[in-house]
């Protein structure tokens, strides 16, 4: 495993494979970046550096699809493995399989450090100015420019036990505040919430541009009290380095290009949208939620500021929460002593979809047990957590389909999918932003959710095989054809 410790040693890497681009003409921040950035996106084209943005200070650059699908041949997975440590040519099982080990990892805490690049630009009160930044306003019916979609926000409990880093939309109202969704269960509004209850405002740290594994984790669904710094470290074998605040008593990515630090205020009183979400549409709901108060802002000399303009598959939402998601269902499915070979939350589906596929052994594992109610156990252990509101829809599939290929998930569903039958259907809490529901059903963050047994059903525990050149011919056989293929 080879930790990449930070941004630009991660474009260096993104360079050697040609899935680098860099922009060198005047682009406007507002729209023409996102609009560039969301046709890479459709095109699968290399990460765009933007380095003349219009407005910013001179040297200032930006970054569009910094963990999207590669451009890099035959490995659309390429970032993403790379921004977690593996190689190149690691698959999207080798990713979520990685994550997933790693939770069983001696955690590894923090490593203070005395300073860090971005420390060579220190800005305090009217100086710390956003509009100095190349942030960029995504979509044109957006209700301002977004200064957070793939950075980590850095909060403490006021007891100090707990620290998060944790990703969430912020929204630039002027030049020295922001507002963002703190909406529960996210872990910052736990914290936010545990602030608000003392009467405090909460110091927050916004990192943009640091270690590229950092957003990844950022995304996860870890569990409650556990800090993510302490994961990443035990996923790499060592500590991830930090810095002190200038402001305020917290510490920061020593990897980061730029840090914005200040307070929360304690009410809601601002704002925030509409936003156009990872489901792919433009949303039009606005919301009130707390300002973020810009007090202090450090940087690095050249400092690149990564930005997604979320929505339709697939972009870094995708990416990053399927890939978060799934490495989190597997193992808390795993630890529930149920038998699974994979999960995978399909990055075309908007994260909407979650498969789950079994070993072909799983009634030898769970005698007496049928394949509904092996569904319902996966269901049920998948809905009672953090990350079930996610979930509106769950396939069970036996593994001698590849979740993450969609020629093979397309046709297990087409085949083995009853019309009416063998679902389980429950309600509960949904996330209000997908966009499968009604908009009364989003409004009371309640609806229901579906899980389909597509587990085949033959009589002596085996598999049908499939007609198919690996699954009609003999391997002998199989050989000499691809031996003489030419």
């Amino acid at each position: 495993m080879k930790r990449l410790k930070d941004l630009r040693e991660y474009i260096d890497a993104l360079n050697q494979l040609n899935d680098i681009v860099d922009i060198t003409r005047e682009v406007d921040a507002y729209l023409e970046m996102a609009a560039i950035t969301r046709r890479s996106y459709d095109l699968i084209s290399p990460a765009p550096i933007f380095s003349h943005v219009k407005g910013a200070d001179p040297g200032l650059r930006a970054m569009g699809a910094p963990a999207s699908l590669s451009s890099y041949p035959g490995y659309p997975a390429a970032r993403v493995a790379l921004s977690i440590g593996l190689d190149a040519s690691a698959s999207w099982t080798d990713i979520v399989q990685s994550l997933a080990k790693s939770k069983h990892n001696s955690p590894i805490a923090p490593k203070i450090v005395d300073s860090a690049p971005c420390k060579q630009n220190i800005l305090h009160g009217e100086n710390a100015n956003l509009d100095r930044f190349p942030i960029p306003f995504l979509h044109q019916e957006d209700g301002g420019k977004y200064c957070n979609t793939w950075g980590t926000i850095v909060a403490r409990t006021p007891d100090g036990k707990w620290t998060n880093w944790s990703i969430a939309r912020i929204q630039k109202i002027d030049a020295q505040h922001m507002t963002g969704l703190i909406l529960l269960p996210q872990h910052i509004a736990m914290v936010w919430e545990q602030w608000r209850a003392i009467g405090q405002p909460m110091p927050y740290a916004l990192v943009q541009g640091c270690e590229p594994a950092l957003p990844i984790v950022s995304s996860m669904p870890l569990a409650d009290w556990v800090d993510e710094a302490d994961y990443l470290g035990g996923h790499f074998g060592e500590a991830i380095e930090v810095v002190r605040c200038e402001t305020i008593d917290l510490e920061v990515p020593a990897s980061a290009e730029i840090v914005i630090e200040g307070h929360i205020s304690t009410e809601r009183d601002a704002v925030e949208g509409p936003f156009g979400e990872y489901a792919g549409y433009a949303v039009k709901e606005t919301s009130m939620q707390p300002i973020y108060h810009v007090e202090c802002i450090t940087y690095r000399d050249n400092a690149i500021w990564p930005f997604v303009p979320e929505g339709r598959p697939v972009d870094e939402f995708h990416t990053a929460i399927g890939v978060a998601m799934s490495a989190e269902i597997l193992d808390s499915l795993r630890q529930a002593n149920i038998p699974v070979t994979m999960v995978w939350s399909p990055l075309e589906t908007a994260v909407h979809w979650l498969y789950i596929t079994v070993p072909a052994n799983w009634r030898e594992q769970l005698p007496n047990t049928t394949s509904l109610e092996l569904t319902e156990q996966i269901a049920k252990r998948i809905w009672n957590t953090k990350y079930g509101p996610n979930c509106p829809m769950i396939f069970v599939l036996d593994d001698d389909i590849d979740p993450t290929d969609s020629k093979d998930f397309l046709w297990a569903l087409a085949t083995r999918m009853h019309p009416t039958s063998r679902r389980i259907e429950s309600v509960g809490p949904i996330l209000p932003l997908l966009a499968c529901y009604k908009e009364e059903e989003l409004h009371a963050h309640q609806a229901t959710r579906v899980a389909h047994d597509c587990l085949q059903l033959a009589p002596d525990n085996g598999r049908l095989a499939h007609s198919s050149f690996s699954g009609a011919y003999p391997l002998d056989l199989q050989k000499k054809v691809i031996d003489n293929w030419q």
